[in-house]
């Protein structure tokens, strides 16, 4: 699945996302709003990771959600 599946469902996902990275605040979230590199910005504050750590947990985090989600 795509980002552009994730965005589009980004209601259903943020559910998701919360579970996955509980730190994120809604603040967060109206920011993000949807957007792939808002998440791993944010995930790389909350967490204190390297963009790079940031961006393989958003890519396993996808990758999951690609395997275990009815939204394609």
């Amino acid at each position: 699945m795509n980002w552009d599946i994730i965005e589009g469902n980004w209601k259903q996902a943020k559910g998701k996302v919360k579970e996955q990275w509980g730190k994120l605040t809604d603040d967060d979230f109206d920011v993000i709003r949807g957007r792939r590199e808002q998440l791993t910005g944010k995930i790389q504050e909350r967490y204190g990771l390297t963009m790079d750590e940031a961006e393989k947990q958003v890519k396993e985090w996808q990758d999951t959600i690609n395997r275990n989600s009815d939204w394609q």
